[in-house]
């Protein structure tokens, strides 16, 4: 009886935990590069979905092995994932700079495919030929390089706090479907008012700098002592 209960509540308290973690800095710089450019809150919701699930998928698969083989996940490893975050921090915060430097003209362009050949249509278009799996390839790989950045120490916190392989399985999947719910609530939110302030084009550019700007500072500020550690070790 007392491991039922022991597992009941700490899953509850992973899921918890999940939540919070959904917003740590770093996850929320990387996903507001992307949210600025979204004028809804579905799109914005489903976005933080996408970026849930790779994390969750991620940290899972890592943190099965690491528990199933009774390993720890090397610390030079373990600083190398924490760096390819930090440099990718630094590529969405450029991507979110590029595109408020486009000209309006090229913003506003419309993609239209005909068969193989594709052209522009200049001007806002009426509609966007957006597959769901386009949408959401660019959170899911961000929320996978996340997860993966962060498997090695919930990995070692489980096995030092939970009996059983499968408690600590079991803990990490609720703990990844807390970050999700998390993360799809807080962009869901964060779509309503970006709608509003993307009918005014210059407040959405400077949205989108600022957000950038914030996303390079972090993702410098926290790979710069990762790199002197990995240099060093």
């Amino acid at each position: 009886m007392m491991p039922v209960l022991e597992l009941v509540t700490s899953s509850g308290l992973g899921s918890l935990l999940g939540m919070r973690h959904a917003l740590e800095p770093d996850h929320l710089a990387a996903v507001s590069t992307l949210v600025t450019a979204e004028r809804s809150s579905a799109k914005a919701a489903l976005l933080g979905a996408c970026w849930g699930l790779g994390h969750t998928g991620s940290l899972i698969v890592v943190g099965t092995i690491l528990v199933l083989l009774r390993a720890e996940m090397p610390g030079r490893v373990a600083n190398g994932f924490e760096f390819l975050v930090a440099l990718m921090l630094i590529g969405l915060g450029l991507r979110a700079i590029s595109l408020t430097a486009r000209p309006a003209a090229a913003r506003s362009a419309h993609l239209h495919p005909h068969g193989p050949l594709v052209h522009a249509h200049s001007g806002i278009a009426s509609h966007v030929h957006v597959g769901t799996w386009m949408l959401a390839q660019r959170p899911l790989l961000i929320g996978a390089m996340h997860g993966l950045a962060g498997s090695g120490a919930l990995t070692a916190l489980v096995v030092a706090a939970l009996p059983s392989p499968a408690a600590r399985i079991t803990y990490m999947a609720l703990f990844g479907m807390g970050s999700t719910v998390g993360m799809t609530a807080l962009t869901g939110l964060l779509g309503w008012p970006l709608a509003r302030f993307g009918q005014n084009r210059q407040l959405a550019r400077a949205l989108s700098l600022g957000v950038g700007c914030v996303s390079i500072v972090l993702g410098v500020c926290w790979g710069y002592p990762l790199l002197a550690r990995l240099l060093g070790s």
